[in-house]
């Protein structure tokens, strides 16, 4: 099966109609953002970028599970199953030579010469938000995360570095870390990088079990990286040089604090010809989905490893992507409900509340979620409190400094043997309406 790269699967969406170019001049400053987001999930192509007469600049290309799902040539229902595949039958990708994202390498360093969004007006200034990072530790090889940068001189940039995530220990264990910024990626590369797997696993090479990815070397540090992005900015990240970072929109779409976060100091630009800026509007849908998807293969294993059938798990919107699960499990005994709940949480640290729901509860419709908590739960009954445990950092609600909150999980599965009324929803004729509408 043929997969597109990133330049190649904008070329179908032109050639489909399944973009909208946006014709009139845009400015960077805030104005592309807001236009994102006024048309989101539809994709744009911004043909012309004021001040940047040699880039386009896309967004809200991978904004749904459905768009996604398109792009492997799957279902939506496959998506968590191919995940799961790929992290457990990683491959090493294909290693290339003069590649696609090195056909321009940039004189000198200047990220002004870059079309990098500001988003908001709030904002502490232009971020990089798209990027794939690839980072390298002596011990653990290779590894693929996100994390976004703020641009502070021509060759500077403040990036938000997460305690505990594997960049983090590489940067604590050295000091300074060679790292690449790449831009312009499709899903199995950007779906890869926001997996959560253990430390020496190489992200790409789930992404090359997702759909078959290219590397190289990048220009000058000792790091494979994709070789068809539009779009990367090589250097070196430092632990002890700081400079502040936000304010920034992020999942939960609340502004985070202002920080001193380590430095990103751009050493090296190399792009495609004709480049394409991958835009990601931080807090919006395509940010939601990137992030909440590549959790659900996580939480779908461990329901499933504690002995409760698990058919589909959403991490969904209305919770950020981030901090409310929906499990739908096949009950057969009556603890399955709080049994599900707790794997749940297992499978992913940083939600807050999980639903678990009955195979006749459609997952993706927050009507039929919500009414079978209005009428399959009591909370005396069916609540499991786990208590207060760490959880998302991203939360504005959980304890300051400790990202402790208070985790809850609620069973609305129907009672195996019932009493009185039943669980059942009522179901109407079903009629084709072309039959009656001329």
């Amino acid at each position: 099966m043929i997969f597109l790269n990133f330049r190649e699967y904008m070329n179908k969406l032109e050639s489909t109609g399944s973009i909208t170019k946006i014709k009139k001049e845009i400015s960077i400053d805030v104005e592309a953002a807001a236009v994102l987001k006024a048309a989101e999930p539809t994709p744009l192509l911004f043909e012309k970028v004021k001040g940047f007469p040699d880039f386009r600049v896309a967004g809200n290309i991978f904004s749904t599970k459905i768009s996604i799902a398109n792009y492997f040539k799957i279902t939506p229902a496959q998506l968590i199953p191919k995940l799961t595949e790929a992290i457990d039958k990683r491959s090493p990708p294909e290693e290339i030579k003069s590649p696609p994202c090195q056909e321009v390498i940039m004189g000198t360093v200047d990220l002004g010469k870059l079309p990098i969004l500001k988003h908001n007006k709030n904002d502490g200034g232009r971020y990089i938000s798209s990027a794939v990072v690839v980072t390298k530790d002596p011990e653990f090889g290779q590894n693929l995360d996100f994390h976004r940068a703020m641009e502070y001189t021509a060759n500077k940039m403040s990036t938000r570095i997460i305690k505990g995530r594997d960049f983090y220990k590489f940067l604590e264990r050295a000091g300074e870390v060679e790292a690449a910024y790449c831009v312009g990626n499709t899903p199995n590369v950007l779906v890869a990088a926001a997996t959560s797997v253990k430390t020496g696993i190489n992200e790409l090479e789930i992404a090359n079990a997702l759909a078959p990815t290219k590397v190289t070397k990048a220009k000058t540090l000792d790091l494979l990286i994709p070789a068809d992005c539009e779009v990367v900015l090589e250097g070196k990240v430092f632990m002890k040089e700081r400079a502040a970072e936000g304010p920034f929109i992020d999942l939960t779409e609340t502004y985070d604090i202002v920080r001193e976060e380590p430095v990103f100091e751009v050493r090296k630009i190399t792009h495609r010809k004709n480049p394409i800026w991958q835009a990601l509007l931080p807090g919006a849908l395509e940010h939601k989905v990137l992030m909440g998807m590549p959790r659900e293969p996580t939480i779908f294993k461990s329901v499933n490893e504690a002995g409760v059938q698990c058919i589909d798990v959403n991490v969904n919107p209305g919770g950020s992507s981030w901090l409310h699960a929906i499990v739908k499990i096949d009950k057969k005994v009556e603890e399955d409900g709080k049994t599900a709940i707790r794997a749940a949480f297992e499978g992913h640290k940083s939600c807050k509340h999980v639903f678990v729901v009955d195979k006749d509860i459609n997952i993706y419709d927050p009507l039929e979620v919500e009414w079978a908590m209005a009428t399959r739960f009591q909370a005396d009954r069916d609540l499991v409190d786990i208590g207060r445990e760490p959880g998302s950092s991203l939360d504005p609600s959980a304890e300051a400094g400790t990202k402790i909150t208070n985790k809850v999980g609620f069973d609305l599965t129907a009672p195996l043997k019932t009493e009185g009324k039943g669980f059942a929803k009522a179901e109407f004729p079903k009629v084709d309406l072309k039959d009656y509408i001329e």
